[in-house]
């Protein structure tokens, strides 16, 4: 009740702030737009714009030594329970949230998949899995619809490092309209996504769940592991998440890589550190066993083959070349274990192929 209250009033305090912005010709803050880098472009412009899976810029301080209160009250439940979110910030949820908005498509990957979406009132415009949440109210991107979001008045709001880092002012007024605004910041390995899951479990009350998902995460990425130790001749692959002219690869620090390194394949760009862009010419003397794309064109053999000097690439002359979803292999939520499992059957399919 007491924070129905605070949600009321907070909402008549940013009612009279935006109507005073309007009257001062400013305009209100509808931040609704798409933006390049979020979920909606190719994986490259997305790391590179530092949104989804960059890593870079992401405190992963969500509590890894179990400090935080558990929010156990007498044996009754979760909540009040506290968590530290990614931005450092200690948050105390009084009671078990009935209104969720994410605004990153892996969050709320991660919400459906800890049973939540039937409490999700808004999402981003890129998320697009599940199915279920391409009919839950867009509320923008990394700018957010301010306006629509404090009409929504969620009980919590799923944020990124980006929002935290360049609006904070209007994360403040979410705060004062008594949201409990949650900084879910960037992610480069399995580990950290699985510190994800964790927190937003406790804060929505779903840790069971959580260690439900994070353990059927960590069985198959094992198991995984055990097939390729079989593995003698390893295959060097290259990573391409953006095609000519600009051609965009994956180095150390980012999902692919450390996939490939989990089952027994050689990143061809290892001596890269995160997101980068090599040459053709470049490219050509990796001479790569297998090529991986992570975007979609009609004829993926021919464009690659058409390349200048591409022809005695082994991989094109073994017509090794795969396009993979990219969603499940640089969107820091659950799908990150099927991605590592379809390049494992796509690079090595007589050790895992059905």
């Amino acid at each position: 009740m007491g924070k129905q209250i605070t949600k009321r009033f907070g909402l008549l305090s940013i009612i009279l702030f935006f109507t005073a912005v309007l009257l001062a010709g400013c305009g209100a803050n509808d931040q609704s737009g798409a933006v390049n880098g979020e979920d909606g472009g190719n994986a490259a412009e997305t790391e590179l714009n530092g949104n989804e899976e960059a890593g870079e810029n992401g405190n992963n301080n969500n509590d890894p030594d179990n400090s935080a209160n558990d929010g156990a009250v007498d044996g009754e439940g979760p909540f009040p329970v506290t968590i530290i979110d990614d931005a450092g910030k200690e948050i105390t949820i009084e009671e078990e949230p009935e209104s969720i908005i994410s605004i990153q498509a892996s969050n709320t990957e991660i919400s459906y998949a800890l049973g939540l979406g039937d409490k999700m009132i808004g999402v981003s415009d890129f998320c697009n899995y599940p199915e279920e949440a391409l009919s839950v109210e867009k509320v923008g991107g990394q700018d957010m619809n301010a306006e629509l979001i404090l009409s929504l008045l969620p009980d919590i709001v799923l944020v990124t490092t980006y929002h935290h880092e360049n609006h904070e002012e209007i994360l403040k007024q979410y705060e004062e309209a008594g949201m409990d605004v949650i900084v879910i910041g960037d992610k480069s390995s399995f580990d950290e996504v699985y510190e994800s899951i964790e927190l937003v479990g406790k804060a929505t009350g779903t840790s069971e769940e959580a260690e439900a998902v994070i353990a059927d995460m960590q069985e198959r990425h094992n198991t995984l592991k055990e097939k390729a130790e079989e593995i003698t001749d390893k295959k060097k692959v290259w990573v391409e998440v953006s095609p000519a002219p600009d051609i965009f690869t994956t180095g150390q620090g980012t999902f692919m890589h450390e996939m490939l390194e989990s089952i027994n394949a050689e990143n061809a760009a290892a001596d890269q550190e995160g997101w980068v862009m090599l040459t053709e010419e470049e490219i050509v003397t990796l001479n790569p066993d297998v090529i991986i794309t992570t975007y979609h064109t009609e004829d993926l053999q021919a464009e690659v083959a058409s390349r200048d000097g591409w022809a005695e690439v082994s991989a094109v002359k073994n017509e090794e070349i795969f396009d993979v979803d990219t969603d499940t292999v640089v969107r820091p939520g659950p799908r990150l274990i099927e991605g590592v499992e379809e390049l494992a059957k796509l690079i090595y399919p007589e050790v895992f192929g059905e």
